[in-house]
């Protein structure tokens, strides 16, 4: 069997679909993309179709290294996310090839079904006590919200009071034992992270999300220092060795690596099981499509430190398509008492819709992240 040819799709909402075709017929799906930077990441696909024409897609191990390796510049968002969706597609077509889910293939499921949360509140968090009813009320278990706007090196306490009144009327409104993930988005600095932290714990959070920016990770230390709550953090981290001091300096409680932007299938079971090592659970970012959430569930299902599964459905994102629109049985990732089961199906579990696939992009999208601004006109992190 070789591969063929590599076709990308850029479709809303804000998403890159890779379809890799074979001479044998079989074709594998991968979602390979940065949010607000689609085209840059297709770019660095066709960039990555000189090698793999003509290959043999079973070969995915050797494919990851030339993919990662070869190049004398390598890692970053972007080669990294182009990688990730490439293997999630080749995945696909060794699963489809001996009927099997990807899960099957590295060893088997260690969990029928995992939890799933729900996100509320938007960019801009509003209305959340009243979002967080409702999300309980459909059978959701735990909730993940901004906690903050953007917020400056040292800000007001009057920010600070905000917030931690938006995180009590959820906990007011869901009772003791609903998980609220909060993300801090890497809008807040470390001054402010600390007193954050510490205010934010009489309410019990399920996790504090990306309290500074990776690249301000040793910050973590002193951080975890002033609260007990959980610290998460990983979405803006691209491989093992981004995780390896993160782990080994031990400040960290969960790691989120994404699916699409941390070298697919194979880059982040390595990652879950370095992470497995030193005690640490895993919680796959995935605030993007069906494809993306597929290729984690096959990981979650392989990995014992997985405990929770992000996922769009309903995410103030996704405006003008979601998570279910481009996939025949909707079933497959429908959500029971705040879980979701194991992908059963050959390869990632997932049948996608080519068709309004390709309807869509047509469409197309130039999605970008907003641009803030603080009041005296500097740049504020998003």
């Amino acid at each position: 069997m070789k591969i063929t040819g590599l076709k990308t799709y850029v479709v809303p909402p804000r998403w890159l679909f890779l379809k890799i075709e074979t001479d044998e017929g079989i074709e594998g799906w991968g979602e390979p993309v940065i949010e607000g930077r689609a085209h840059t990441v297709e770019a660095a696909v066709e960039e990555l179709s000189d090698y793999l024409v003509g290959q043999d897609p079973l070969r995915i191990e050797d494919h990851w290294n030339v993919m990662y390796r070869s190049g004398f510049y390598r890692g970053g968002p972007i080669l990294m996310s182009a990688i990730a969706g490439i293997d999630q597609a080749l995945w696909d077509i060794k699963g489809k090839y001996y009927n099997a889910p990807v899960a099957d293939l590295m060893g088997g499921a260690c969990r029928d079904s995992i939890k799933v949360y729900s996100w509320i509140g938007g960019d801009r968090p509003s209305d959340v006590g009243a979002a967080a009813k409702d999300a309980v009320d459909r059978g959701f278990h735990a909730i993940k919200m901004n906690g903050t706007e953007e917020l400056q090196y040292i800000d007001s306490h009057k920010k600070i009071d905000e917030t931690v009144e938006r995180v009590a009327a959820v906990r007011e409104a869901v009772g003791d034992y609903v998980g609220i993930g909060i993300d801090f988005h890497g809008r807040v600095h470390k001054p402010m992270a600390k007193m954050l932290a510490k205010e934010l714990e009489a309410y019990r959070p399920m996790f504090i999300e990306e309290p500074v920016l990776a690249e301000n990770n040793e910050a973590l230390k002193e951080i975890a220092q002033h609260t007990s709550i959980p610290i998460a953090t990983g979405e803006r981290m691209y491989s093992r060795w981004d995780f390896k001091q993160l782990l080994s300096d031990g400040q960290v409680d969960i790691i989120q690596p994404d699916l699409s932007h941390a070298g697919g299938i194979t880059e982040c079971k390595k990652i879950a099981s370095m992470a497995e090592a030193y005690d640490v659970a895993l919680a796959p970012h995935c605030p993007l499509g069906p494809i993306a959430l597929a290729a984690c569930l096959q990981v979650d299902a392989t990995s014992h430190n997985a405990f929770i599964q992000e996922q769009s459905l309903g995410i103030h994102y996704n405006k003008g398509s979601d998570l279910l629109d481009y996939i025949h049985d909707k079933s497959v990732f429908e959500y029971k008492d705040g879980y979701v089961s194991m992908l059963k199906g050959p390869g990632l579990g997932i049948s996608i819709n080519e068709e309004k696939v390709k309807e869509k992009a047509e469409e197309s999208h130039r999605w970008r992240n907003p641009v803030w601004r603080h009041r005296d006109g500097s740049v504020a992190e998003w």
